[in-house]
């Protein structure tokens, strides 16, 4: 299940990819700038270089002093071709940052909304395989004829318990049939992989060793193969990365969830059958949230660039490490856009974002700086917080 700590991962890993696309959009603005200004091979008059490349430098500072606004643009005296040039890199680039930013936006629901059908493809497979070994045990009988052949308990993941009960749940069918599970598309690949992986795995030959398995033992085989074999192999782990481009960040989501249903069907009670973790708890508020924070990061981008560095006077803003900016642009945001969010659960979170994504020094850091601003925020009136038990500006 997708909880809020997860979702400010994810909208930080998009806002990272989207600095990344910025700045890429940066430089194309700016070879747009110096090509406009190349000289002309097809004019026959005299091309002074040197002239058109003073032209090209006065375009690219003017335009870096208008990224934010172009009231210094308006008010320029450089040539008409210069202002004309500029003007239409700005546009260029904002346009880009634009579709880069529905595109992250996009992207980053679509990643999470597809988490059940991941999860629901990881049983799958796992049902798959107990097809293919009942099929490959009908044609061996056909291929013995008369002749009687003992099998011994090969027929133990085909009469998993487990993977029985799932299939025979109503609430499973339907939430294969809503997220549109289907593996008929990799039908070798499944035979390819039983053999190769699953049929050479420790955790498949001990399972065969055990005569009519219990629930508990049917569940253990099960959760083994899917967290030992399935999750941990690269073969079988591209397919997933090839049916989500989040694949890496979600990997571990996925599995989780996939164990919690197969837990939940080797139980004893039936109305655990009935139940198939969702996304989050109330996926609309929380995609809400996912989607504005994402956002007001970035639409606070300026504002919050000039309150860190402000408050890092003897640290130039671009030497300070890019993960830090971005978690602490976050925090800022959601300290101001959440109301019913307590600034300390705000600080802690993007800490311990920082832990893992950012540089060993970071936690300090971006500890010490959120601290100040949170207090200055609150004081000036920018972060109120309401809600029960919390008292605006306290």
């Amino acid at each position: 299940m997708l909880n809020r700590r997860i979702l400010r991962v994810k909208a930080f890993q998009n806002l990272y990819a989207y600095e990344q696309c910025k700045g890429s959009n940066l430089n194309i603005a700016k070879d747009f700038i110096r090509e406009s200004f190349l000289p002309d091979l097809n004019s026959m008059e005299v091309q002074d270089k040197a002239a058109l490349n003073r032209d090209a430098e006065e375009a690219i500072k003017l335009f870096d002093q208008n990224l934010e606004n172009e009231s210094l643009l308006k008010s320029s005296d450089a040539k008409p071709k210069i202002k004309q040039v500029v003007l239409e890199a700005l546009k260029q680039y904002r346009n880009s940052n634009e579709k880069d930013r529905q595109f992250m936006l996009k992207n980053m629901i679509i990643s999470a909304e597809r988490i059940p059908q991941l999860y629901l493809l990881a049983i799958e497979l796992l049902q798959a395989f107990a097809k293919h070994v009942e099929k490959e045990l009908e044609r061996k009988k056909k291929l013995a004829g008369e002749n009687p052949v003992a099998f011994g308990n090969e027929l133990n993941l085909a009469n998993n318990q487990v993977l029985k009960n799932l299939r025979e749940s109503q609430a499973y069918r339907a939430a294969i049939a809503r997220n549109n599970v289907n593996l008929d598309d990799i039908e070798l690949e499944i035979k390819e992989w039983f053999r190769d992986y699953i049929k050479t795995s420790e955790t498949y030959q001990e399972y065969l060793k055990i005569s009519s398995p219990t629930l508990e033992q049917d569940f253990e085989a099960a959760d083994d193969l899917l967290k030992k074999v399935i999750f941990k192999n690269e073969v079988i782990l591209n397919f997933f990365s090839e049916k989500d481009l989040n694949w890496t960040e979600n990997k571990s989501v996925v599995r989780s969830l996939a164990s919690k249903v197969l837990k939940n069907s080797s139980t004893m009670d039936e109305s655990a059958l009935d139940y198939l973790p969702e996304i989050a708890m109330n996926w609309e508020e929380d995609k809400e949230f996912f989607q504005n924070i994402f956002n007001f990061t970035i639409q606070n981008d300026s504002l919050s660039k000039a309150l860190i560095a402000q408050k890092t006077k003897n640290w130039d803003i671009d030497r300070l490490a890019y993960t830090d900016k971005i978690i602490i642009s976050m925090a800022i945001a959601e300290m101001k856009h959440f109301p019913s969010i307590p600034v300390k659960v705000s600080i802690n979170e993007y800490i311990d974002i920082s832990k893992t994504y950012s540089t060993p020094k970071s936690k300090q850091f971006v500890n010490g700086l959120l601290d100040v601003l949170a207090k200055e925020l609150t004081d000036n009136g920018q972060i109120r917080k309401s809600g029960r038990g919390l008292l605006d500006n306290k």
